[in-house]
C-alpha cells in the first residue's frame, strides 16, 4: 500500500482532535487497527479510521462503554440499539438523580435530621411495586375487616396516592406524611367511618332527614364565613351558627338546645375529621392533582364553633 494514503498517530491526532496517547489506546485495544507500519516501524491508518475514530469518541462521551462500542464497529449490535437502550439507562439516572434532589430540597425545607432523610429517601427511591404494597397494606388494614362497606373502599381506592418516578419537592414531604399517617391505627379507625359516611353522601343521622337543599345551603354558608376570615371562636360566628342549628332543628324535630349543638358538632366530627380531610390534601399532593381548597368541606369550622362554649 502507498504510504502517501495512510496517516501517521500525529496526523490522525490532529485530523481527529484526539490525543495521540488515546489513539494509541484504541489501537492497543483493537478498536482501530492500523493498516500498516512505517519504514521505521510506526503504526499507519487509512481514511477510514478518522470517521472511526469520531464514532468511538462520540459514544464514549455518551457514556458507552468500550466494549459495546466495538461489538457496534464490528456491526454485531446495530448503533439504533444501543443509543435507544443507553438512552433509556440515562433517563432512569435522571430520575434517580432528580429523586435525590427532591428528597434533599424537602429534608432542608423540613429541618430534617439524618434519621429523617434516610427514611424520607428510603421511601421515596423504594419501587413502585413497593409503594402500592404500602398501600394495599393500608387498605386492608382500614376495610379489610367483616362488613366494611364496599363503597368506602371503592372511593378511597379510587384515589390511591402514586409517588410519580419523578417527584417534586412537594409530593415527598406530602408522600413522607402520608406514609406516617396511614401507618397509625387511630387514624385507620377514623378513616374507616368518615369513608363510609362519605361514601354515602350524607353525614350519618343528618342527612337521612335533612334534605339536599339544607346541605347545599349550610355548606355555603360555611365557605362565605371562612372566606370574610370569621373565626370561629369569635362572636362574628354566632349568627351563622344559630341559623345553621335552628334550620337543622326543624328538619330533624328536634329542639336547638346544647344537647342538640353537642349532637350536631359529633355528627360532623366523624364524617369530616379533620385527619382523614388532610389524607385526602395529601392523597391530591402527591397524585399531582391540583389541590381546591373548596372542595374540602368547612365542617371542622363548624365543629369548633359549634363546642365554642361547651
Amino acid at each position: 500500500m502507498d504510504s502517501a494514503t495512510l496517516y501517521s498517530i500525529g496526523e490522525l491526532s490532529r485530523r481527529t482532535g484526539l490525543s495521540v496517547r488515546t489513539i494509541r489506546f484504541y489501537s492497543d485495544a483493537n478498536v482501530v487497527m492500523p493498516a500498516g507500519r512505517s519504514p521505521a516501524g510506526y503504526r499507519l491508518y487509512d481514511i477510514d479510521a478518522v470517521p472511526r475514530l469520531e464514532l468511538i469518541s462520540t459514544l464514549r462521551e455518551l457514556g458507552i462503554n468500550l466494549a459495546t462500542v466495538q461489538r457496534v464497529l464490528n456491526r454485531e449490535l446495530s448503533l439504533s440499539h444501543v443509543l435507544s437502550a443507553h438512552a433509556e439507562a440515562v433517563d432512569a439516572q435522571i430520575r434517580m438523580l432528580r429523586q435525590r434532589r427532591s428528597v434533599l430540597r424537602a429534608a432542608a425545607r423540613l429541618g430534617s435530621s439524618l434519621q429523617e432523610t434516610r427514611l424520607m429517601h428510603r421511601l421515596v427511591k423504594s419501587s413502585a411495586a413497593e409503594r402500592h404494597r404500602l398501600v394495599d397494606d393500608f387498605l386492608a388494614g382500614t376495610f379489610g375487616t367483616e362488613g366494611a362497606d364496599a363503597n368506602a373502599v371503592a372511593m378511597v381506592r379510587a384515589a390511591t396516592p402514586d409517588l410519580p418516578e419523578d417527584p417534586s419537592v412537594e409530593q415527598v414531604a406530602a408522600w413522607v406524611e402520608l406514609t406516617e399517617l396511614i401507618g397509625d391505627e387511630d387514624f385507620r379507625a377514623r378513616m374507616r367511618r368518615a369513608a363510609a359516611v362519605q361514601a354515602g353522601g350524607q353525614a350519618l343521622g343528618i342527612g337521612s332527614e335533612a334534605d339536599d337543599e339544607l346541605t347545599e345551603y349550610t355548606r355555603c354558608r360555611i365557605s362565605e364565613a371562612r372566606s370574610s376570615g370569621i373565626d370561629p371562636l369569635d362572636d362574628e360566628a354566632t349568627p351563622v351558627v344559630e341559623d345553621l342549628v335552628q334550620r337543622f332543628a326543624e328538619a330533624l324535630g328536634r329542639i336547638p338546645d346544647a344537647e342538640f349543638r353537642d349532637w350536631l358538632a359529633g355528627q360532623w366530627e366523624v364524617a369530616h375529621d379533620p385527619r382523614v380531610e388532610q389524607y385526602w390534601r395529601l392523597v391530591w399532593v402527591v397524585n399531582g392533582w391540583q389541590v381546591v381548597p373548596e372542595l374540602i368541606p368547612g365542617y371542622a369550622w363548624l365543629v369548633r364553633a359549634l363546642r365554642r362554649d361547651s
